[in-house]
């Protein structure tokens, strides 16, 4: 029997990244690439496994540890052969023992240099994302972690980084194409892989450690690949990959289970493999639905499974000239949400007029005394700022229903659609509360712009809270939006016009704000939305009133 230490391997440019989760505890038999500790850094978390088989006997790491390439993880009694990666018994090698010893120890060789293949990495639960920008082009040379090309997926575009350094020599993918895990994307020449560096120090080791089963290698290569995957923000909305670990992911796909539709019962929201098996009895038993099998709308709304007629089917080419053009993929997508939302929905629309004469003589004064800055304050900053007080007074309208239960958030993330060529968008105000009214107009200028340039990511569409959409500028006068599920309510606003208002007295001339509230009617009732309103109103008429 030999005591050996099992060290974390080389996970990529990471320096410290935290345990979040221990899979083995002290007296578990464990095999050699089974999982031990789930860790996670700024960009994805990742499973560290054992480089060895044996009987744990004393575990090194805690939750909430930070630990990095070299850490020991713990100590396993290996027995025999199941050593042989790390030890190298004297038996198993021809020459002297000491010859074997520097197989871990001894600095890396240096990496052999030739074509490297570099695979679409873990991206959660999805499969057939769409390319719709490639990043680089044959001749560039590429960083470990460069992004190569952008996906779309039906919930959020992200960008897929190498996992190797080298002179891309073969672009395997184009703009239009579908990727899953483990496609092939590219091929660099003179490459060096992220798990390089431990690979050729067991490629240095003598023959007959070299003939040991190369499985052993296999959990550097893992770890290295999964530091490509995309960030997840513990706690945050679906929209970007679900809280769980890479082997609870596959478990999901092996049956089928949708992650995002799975609540956590790990730490911070965490998916486990028993809330995977739960899930699936409660839909083997009816007990529950998936989001697929309740909505098997045809594209186009067919509503043949709500009773109604079939959709009309017509040949319009024969009444005249017709030119066919396919929805953009972001319509796709947004067009079944809508859906969803409005048939599912029990929403009533109030229309109000706020009085924003004083507010906008002051964003104008505003703009003026700091255009030196660049930023421009539109008048959406500070309705995003007046909404958070009116929530605050109305905590029902920043809830979300869960069952027979509402959730009520402590926190105010304020999404804003936003238009772009491809169509509608809606970017989040990240603690909207905390921030002033410049700050807010300058995240709101980045955002925009990366929503034109559809460079949006998960994190900047998760999380909202409440939603303003905003027709600006364009005209109309009232309009009745449609709640962003699962929030309970939607402000609409239409553009600002001069009216003549009665003051008691006489009609003076004043700017009006037409507004739009949407609400769920399972959770609000008509008489706390006009108290809403009315509130939105006297803040916008007075800001000063933000301040009580």
């Amino acid at each position: 029997m030999a005591m050996v230490e099992v060290q974390v391997p080389d996970i990529g440019d990471f320096d410290e990244v935290t345990v979040i989760e221990l899979l083995v505890k002290v007296g578990d038999t464990v095999k050699a690439e089974q999982s031990l500790i789930t860790v996670e850094s700024d960009k994805a978390s990742m499973e560290i496994p054992s480089s060895t088989a044996g009987v744990v006997k004393e575990m090194r790491v805690a939750l909430g540890d930070k630990v990095k390439q070299g850490s020991v993880v713990l100590v396993v009694e290996a027995a025999g052969a199941a050593a042989a990666p790390v030890a190298a018994p004297a038996a198993a090698v021809a020459a002297p023992a000491p010859a074997a010893a520097p197989v871990v120890a001894a600095p890396a060789a240096a990496p052999a240099l030739g074509p490297v293949e570099v695979r679409v990495p873990d991206i959660g639960d999805f499969k057939d994302v769409a390319v719709i920008e490639v990043m680089v082009k044959p001749g560039d040379t590429i960083k470990v972690e460069q992004s190569l090309i952008t996906v779309e997926s039906d919930k959020a575009s992200m960008e897929i980084p190498s996992s190797a350094a080298g002179v891309l020599k073969e672009l395997k993918v184009k703009v239009g194409d579908t990727v899953n895990i483990g496609d092939l994307l590219a091929v660099l020449e003179g490459a060096v892989a992220a798990a390089a560096p431990a690979a050729a120090a067991l490629a240095a080791a003598p023959v007959a450690v070299a003939s040991a089963p190369a499985a052993a290698q296999t959990p550097v290569a893992a770890a290295a690949a999964a530091v490509a995957a995309p960030a997840h923000t513990p706690g945050g909305n679906t929209v970007g990959l679900p809280h769980a670990s890479p082997s609870v992911r596959k478990f999901a796909r092996e049956l089928g289970v949708p992650l995002d539709e799975v609540k956590g019962s790990g730490p911070k929201g965490r998916i486990t493999a028993e809330d995977i098996q739960a899930f699936t009895k409660a839909v083997m038993s009816g007990a529950a639905q998936t989001k697929a099998q309740a909505a098997k709308a045809p594209a186009g709304g067919g509503g043949s499974e709500l009773g109604l007629i079939p959709w009309p089917k017509v040949d319009f080419a024969k009444f005249g000239p017709i030119e066919r053009k396919e929805m953009s993929r972001i319509k796709k997508i947004s067009g079944a949400n809508l859906l969803r939302n409005a048939v599912m929905i029990p929403a009533v629309t109030n229309h109000d007029d706020a009085d924003i004469t004083d507010l906008e003589a002051f964003r104008v004064s505003t703009n003026k005394e700091n255009e030196k800055s660049g930023v421009k304050v539109t008048m959406l900053a500070f309705l995003i700022k007046a909404c958070v007080a009116a929530l605050k007074k109305f905590p029902e309208f920043n809830s979300s229903l869960d069952g027979d239960a509402l959730i009520y958030k402590q926190y105010y993330h304020i999404g804003f659609a936003a238009d772009t060529p491809n169509g509608l968008v809606v970017p989040v105000i990240k603690d909207a509360d905390k921030k002033g009214i410049l700050q807010i107009s300058q995240e709101m200028g980045e955002l925009a712009k990366k929503a034109r340039d559809g460079k949006l990511g998960p994190a900047d569409m998760s999380g909202a809270t409440f939603t303003i959409s905003s027709l600006g500028g364009i005209g109309g006068k009232y309009f009745t939006p449609i709640i962003n599920a699962p929030e309970v309510a939607i402000l609409g606003v239409c553009k600002s016009t001069m009216e003549p208002v009665w003051d008691g007295k006489q009609f003076v001339p004043r700017l009006m704000l037409p507004l739009s509230l949407t609400w769920d009617h399972r959770v609000i009732d008509g008489a706390a939305a006009a108290r809403f309103n009315a509130f939105l109103g006297q803040i916008l008429s007075d800001f000063r009133r933000v301040l009580l």
